[in-house]
């Protein structure tokens, strides 16, 4: 339940997430080229597990990650220090900025889920009031049933909508 709390936090929530994947991923990467700072070769390949974390941890579409074009311009924007190389702290601003558009996606399809679907929901049961047959079924339901229908109604169609992207 408390994570749940946590999502509703909104940036911080973001930080602690990003932090979290940009440390374990840092290390990952730094274990393995023996230095302390990240090369661009070494960045690439950071973004992509960080890429490949968000997609595995974070509910929403399948994000495909930057280019490598994208990856040096913003590179140079995040490279403090001007030496050519990212260290964590850069690295975790370097991550920020490349992933701004993804938590604004996934954002925006946890308000539509957690806010607007049950709002839709108790105004389309008033609505059904005069449908035969249907009409008698929707009043007998609780509201909360109900909403949590609809609700999940709402996640079934933004999953299918997912899929189709990616095909």
């Amino acid at each position: 339940m408390g994570q749940i709390f946590d999502k509703f936090q909104g940036e911080e929530w973001r930080k602690k997430q990003i932090r979290q994947i940009t440390d374990r991923v840092f290390e990952k990467v730094k274990n393995q080229i023996q230095t302390e700072n990240l090369s661009f070769e070494d960045l690439y390949i950071a973004v992509l597990l960080v890429y490949n974390d968000i997609n595995k941890l974070i509910p929403g579409p399948h994000f495909d990650p930057p280019s490598k074009d994208r990856v040096r311009q913003i590179m140079k924007e995040c490279d403090l220090n001007l030496d050519g190389v990212i260290d964590r702290e850069e690295f975790f601003s370097f991550i920020q900025v490349m992933t701004a558009d993804t938590f604004t996606v996934v954002s925006q399809k946890l308000i539509i889920t957690l806010v607007v679907a049950p709002t839709v929901a108790m105004a389309t049961k008033r609505a059904t009031e005069g449908v035969p047959g249907v009409g008698k079924v929707v009043q007998k339901l609780p509201n909360a049933v109900y909403a949590s229908l609809v609700t999940l109604a709402v996640v079934w169609f933004q999953k299918m909508g997912d899929d189709s992207l990616i095909i």
